[in-house]
């Protein structure tokens, strides 16, 4: 196998030597291009990544440029009517065709981009297109990138990672305009799991599971919950927590979930097996499984031993939730790791828009839809966080609810000590401020938080707070300045935006969730554990809908802030401790630990 692959590294390399020659070569031959640049984006780099040497020139980048979508401002007129439950339009989703006619780019932009491309001997042939045509990707030696973006490009280095890329940007001045960014050039994010701990790395023993006192009954919601599930989180304690005990849905009307995992997660489908044995007989009996899409090579060996947690998490307890439901896992390949001192790997593009290109492009998503991967609003350029926000509202208007985990820093580091906090600004100042998670800050997503225990409360790493990127959308006014209006003068002065998006939205149980990793119970937690288990209720309620012939949710928020609202238990005991302060108090209304509740 050694020798196999060392064969096909040598291809490769190969080829590549091919590509980049006889891209210089053209290069040469060309007129020489003397057209004026313009910066485009300039960065301060993040803290923590530090130059380690010069790009080589040879070096392979797979350069997106993302051109500006024409009337994506009437897409949005489109998804807030149709997601709006006091509008006429409510529910008539947008098809793809139509969605694609409204994001397609205005032919002089990709008129005067294809030129600009053909003037530095990039054939037509060698750019791949979304099916939007509003992104078009090409792969470069980073030498003829350089030139066309008069940039230069080093390797950055940050604890043990290498990746390729620069600080600043520019296009010439005719370009400048049709086009609303290029990557990867500023994007230094690592789009992490967000999970906090394993609480637990010993297998739980039936004896422990044994000791239950009796159900506890509250008096608030009415419901009865078995008082084990204060220390351990099964599919039967959501059921009882969220009043769907004895609710089944169809496998018959057209109802589907999906988990999106990156960064080389997988999930193992003997455990699922076995947590179904073990929570769901009738899934057990049925031999149940999922759908997987490999997304850019997105791994899928089996290994017990190398499962993940993250996703072991995410499918058991989403599909557990949902049986029968058409379910689909998609793992999508991560960023290879680029060592400096070994050739010339080719630094892929960041993962998640690989990701989103194809769900995009997909005839049928799943209707439902649970990510627990994010990052600090802070270390992804706002140019890509706006653009990325932009297809998560068209996935809305086609009628697919797109559930993200809010964070585990509680407002920011998630820690309460001033002397440790690292809630650090990236803009040069080194201003203390909290920090707000993407894609959890976009508008356009459902961003879910943590509580524990029941009656439950709000957990201390319920990720939440307010975008330095995006404004508050409308449908969220009236809850959130309630919530503001309830602060002292001065609470957090200079902290936070109080203008921006507020996240969470809304939340669920995130601590002690009993999961299998390579057949053996463990207790995981996280907001990862959270926005699985809500994206599994909002399928149950797809399907209450769907057989009573209506569309899916779609895009929730609208509906929750409004219409729905009273559907949800109000936490009003927790907070969420970070950058050296209390954080958020949960309290009667919307608040920036539960959001609207549970």
């Amino acid at each position: 196998m050694a020798h196999t692959h060392s064969s096909r590294r040598s291809t490769m390399w190969a080829r590549n030597v091919v590509s980049v020659l006889a891209f210089f070569a053209l290069a040469l031959a060309l007129p020489s291009q003397n057209c004026e640049h313009k910066v485009k984006e300039t960065i301060v780099p993040p803290r923590g990544w530090t130059i380690f040497g010069s790009a080589p020139p040879d070096h392979l980048i797979k350069l997106r440029i993302g051109l500006p979508q024409s009337n994506f401002d009437l897409l949005e007129e489109h998804l807030y009517a149709i997601s709006d439950p006091y509008h006429d339009r409510y529910g008539a989703h947008l098809t793809t065709k139509e969605i694609h006619e409204l994001v397609a780019p205005h032919p002089d932009s990709v008129g005067a981009v294809e030129n600009w491309l053909a003037s530095h001997g990039i054939a037509d042939n060698d750019i791949t297109r979304s099916s939007a045509g509003d992104w078009l990707t090409v792969t470069l030696p980073v030498n003829l990138v350089e030139k066309m973006l008069d940039t230069k490009y080093h390797i950055w280095h940050k604890n043990g990672e290498y990746i390729v890329r620069t600080t600043s940007y520019s296009l010439p001045k005719n370009v400048h305009d049709h086009v609303e960014l290029v990557q990867p050039t500023t994007m230094f994010g690592t789009f992490k799991k967000l999970k906090s701990t394993i609480h637990s790395v010993s297998p739980i023993t039936s004896q422990a599971e044994s000791q239950k006192s009796q159900p506890f009954f509250d008096s608030t919601t009415g419901l009865t919950v078995d008082a084990s599930c204060n220390t351990t989180i099964t599919i039967t304690c959501l059921q009882q927590i969220y009043n769907a005990v004895g609710y089944t849905p169809s496998a018959n009307v057209g109802n589907s979930i999906g988990i999106a995992a990156y960064l080389e997660d997988f999930a193992n489908r003997a455990d699922l097996q076995t947590f179904f044995e073990d929570q769901v007989p009738a899934a057990a009996a049925a031999n149940a499984t999922f759908q997987f899409i490999s997304v850019k090579d997105g791994l899928d060996s089996q290994d017990p031993d190398q499962a993940g947690a993250e996703s072991a998490l995410d499918t058991q307890f989403a599909f557990g939730l949902t049986f029968p439901v058409a379910s689909t896992f998609f793992s999508t390949g991560g960023r290879p790791p680029f060592i400096p001192s070994v050739g010339t790997p080719t630094d892929t593009n960041e993962p998640y828009t690989d990701w989103l290109d194809f769900v995009l492009s997909h005839p049928n998503p799943p209707l439902s839809i649970s990510t627990s991967y994010g990052d600090e609003e802070q270390t992804v350029p706002e140019s890509f966080a706006k653009r990325a926000c932009s297809e998560f509202a068209q996935l809305g208007a086609r009628g697919v609810s797109l559930m993200f985990s809010s964070g585990d820093g509680g407002v920011g580091d998630g820690d309460p000590d001033p002397e440790t906090t690292e809630c650090i600004t990236n803009d040069g100042l080194n201003r203390t401020q909290f920090i707000p998670g993407f894609p959890a800050s976009c508008p356009f997503v459902t961003a879910v938080g943590g509580t524990i225990l029941f009656p439950e409360q709000g957990v201390d790493f319920s990720g939440g707070g307010f975008s330095n990127y995006f404004e508050r959308p409308s449908y969220q006014d009236a809850a959130v300045q309630a919530f503001l209006d309830k602060l002292a003068p001065g609470t957090y002065s200079g902290l936070f935006n109080p203008n921006g998006r507020a996240f969470p939205d809304v939340s669920a149980q995130s601590d002690f969730f009993r999961i299998f990793i390579a057949g053996q119970p463990f207790h995981i937690g996280g907001t990862s554990a959270s926005s699985p288990a809500f994206a599994g209720f909002v399928a149950l309620l797809n399907d209450a809908r769907l057989r009573k012939g209506l569309p899916s949710l779609g895009f929730l928020n609208p509906l929750f802030y409004s219409k729905a609202a009273a559907g949800f238990n109000d936490i009003t005991v927790g907070n969420n401790p970070g950058c050296g302060t209390p954080g958020f108090n949960a309290t009667e209304g919307w608040d920036a630990v539960t959001g609207l509740g549970t």
